[in-house]
């Protein structure tokens, strides 16, 4: 049986992914929290120490605290699959390949994944969905040394992260994301199961191994609606930069 410190978090955590308490607003009080609860103010303190810890709300000492984030908000603190960050939320994640081909690697794919010339790459769309409802378009370019381990993964594998590392023993360690919006076009739209020119949120990333080896550089759209990041940061460590659109 869970201690009332672990329940009273779990109950703040599904209450901050309901929007209950959102990004930026504060929490109560520890004393009206206790109050509401019927505990002591040290099991709200061990409840609030939790969420702290995970990164989804903020402490100051001396001070309300504030949400920083729900786990409906896909944290750049650390590199997660899509599916890993639906488990983390409590959601079943699915995916379905809509299309797959391999085609001669253009300028882009031989820049961003470091390929010789004429070399030859997998080129994937897959439709991610939480519980079943889609949410994101992914438009992966896999480098051809590691093409041909995806290619054979069965086309509605939630994870194809968890099964490169069961099968090869590879490691995504390393992404780098540039975020946009977009407007989404004929076929995001259907897809989506959304309007034409609705706003994606967009992320274009680069996955490399613990070397620096890329692996996949991909295209990635998602419901505004679905979903939102974080990016947590401080004075001496700061993990976002800002850039011009291009």
């Amino acid at each position: 049986m869970a201690a009332r410190h672990e329940e009273i978090a779990d109950e703040l955590r599904r209450a901050i992914d309901r929007e209950e308490y959102t990004v930026g607003a504060l929490l109560p009080a520890e004393t009206d929290l206790a109050a509401h609860y019927g505990v002591s103010r040290g099991t709200v303190r061990q409840a609030v120490a939790a969420l702290t810890a995970e990164g989804l709300i903020g402490s100051r000492q001396g001070a309300r605290r504030v949400v920083l984030a729900s786990r409906r908000s896909q944290s750049f603190a650390e590199l997660r699959s899509f599916a890993q960050w639906a488990r983390a939320m409590g959601r079943e994640a699915t995916g379905l390949v809509v299309a797959q081909e391999y085609r001669p690697a253009s300028t882009e794919d031989t820049a961003r994944l470091q390929l010789a010339p004429g070399a030859q790459v997998l080129q994937v769309l897959r439709v991610r969905g939480l519980d079943g409802e889609p949410v994101l378009l992914e438009r992966t370019v896999y480098a051809d040394w590691i093409a041909p381990a995806v290619e054979p993964i069965e086309p509605d594998c939630p994870s194809v992260t968890q099964r490169l590392l069961d099968d090869t023993g590879l490691v995504f360690a390393y992404g780098e994301h540039v975020i946009d919006a977009v407007a989404a076009g004929a076929q995001d739209a259907e897809l989506l199961g959304i309007r034409r020119t609705s706003p994606l949120l967009r992320v274009r990333r680069v996955t490399t191994t613990y070397e620096g080896r890329p692996v996949e550089w991909s295209d990635d759209r998602y419901r505004s609606d679905a979903v939102s990041f974080s990016v947590h940061n401080s004075i001496d460590n700061n993990a976002l930069s800002r850039k011009p659109a291009t």
